[in-house]
Formats: C-alpha cells, sequence, structure tokens
C-alpha cells in the first residue's frame, strides 16, 4: 500500500516539476537574449499582450534596459517559489545585479498555444534584514 501511495504521489507530481522546469527555462532563455543584447530573441518570450502593448522588440528592449535594468543585465538569477495565485503563475526569482545589489522579481507566467511565455515582471520589495 505504501508503494502505491508513493507511485500516486511522484505520478501527481511529475507534471508540477516538468511545469517547473518549463517556466524557469523560458525566464532563464529571456535572461540570455537581454544579456546579449538581443531585444528580438527576448520578445519571442514574451506573451501575445505584453507584445501588443510594446508594439516590437526595440520598444520592448529599451523598457526593459530603463525599467528594469537588473534584469537586462544581471549577475547571477536564482529560482525562488512557483505559485498559483488566483489561477495565475507566479514564479519568484533573485536577480542579483552587476553592483551586487539583490532584486526580488515576481514573474506572471501564461501558457499559450506556443508553450509557456511571461506575461509581465514586477519587482518586489526587498525583504527586511534583521541585525
Amino acid at each position: 500500500m505504501k508503494r502505491l501511495v508513493t507511485a500516486i504521489f511522484l505520478l501527481a507530481a511529475a507534471p508540477a516539476v516538468a511545469q517547473d522546469a518549463d517556466i524557469q527555462s523560458v525566464i532563464e532563455g529571456q535572461m540570455r537574449a537581454f544579456q546579449a543584447e538581443d531585444s528580438a530573441a527576448a520578445f519571442e518570450f514574451a506573451s501575445p499582450m505584453i507584445k501588443g502593448m510594446f508594439g516590437s522588440p526595440r520598444t520592448f528592449g529599451m523598457m526593459v534596459r530603463r525599467g528594469y535594468p537588473m534584469v537586462w543585465n544581471n549577475a547571477e538569477t536564482r529560482f525562488l517559489q512557483l505559485r498559483e495565485i488566483d489561477g495565475e503563475f507566479w514564479q519568484k526569482i533573485r536577480i542579483r545585479d552587476e553592483a551586487g545589489g539583490l532584486h526580488l522579481m515576481d514573474y506572471r507566467m501564461v501558457e499559450t498555444q506556443n508553450g509557456w511565455q511571461i506575461d509581465g515582471v514586477v519587482e518586489l520589495p526587498a525583504p527586511d534584514v534583521g541585525v
């Protein structure tokens, strides 16, 4: 019986693990494109809503460079929790910028006919650090 319960748990967890890996792969791909200063490649990871808002890879790239410099040119990315909130998937990540500063970001992800895509990014307030 214990093996049956374990097998059922593993089968149920498999899609979630694959989903995590797929979502992380999309974000990593966009980060690599930004580091290569390839706005067109980065734009391909954006959802139709984001593409509609910005209209072109050039405009999108300028927005990211100005509004999210830590994303455009980061030194390190660490994936934290993937959460489902009100039916939306949010991937929290920690980014270390080139100067060593830490930033928490939340990526809203949507599943489209082309797979997972980025539907928005929010910078989260830094957690309080006690001494």
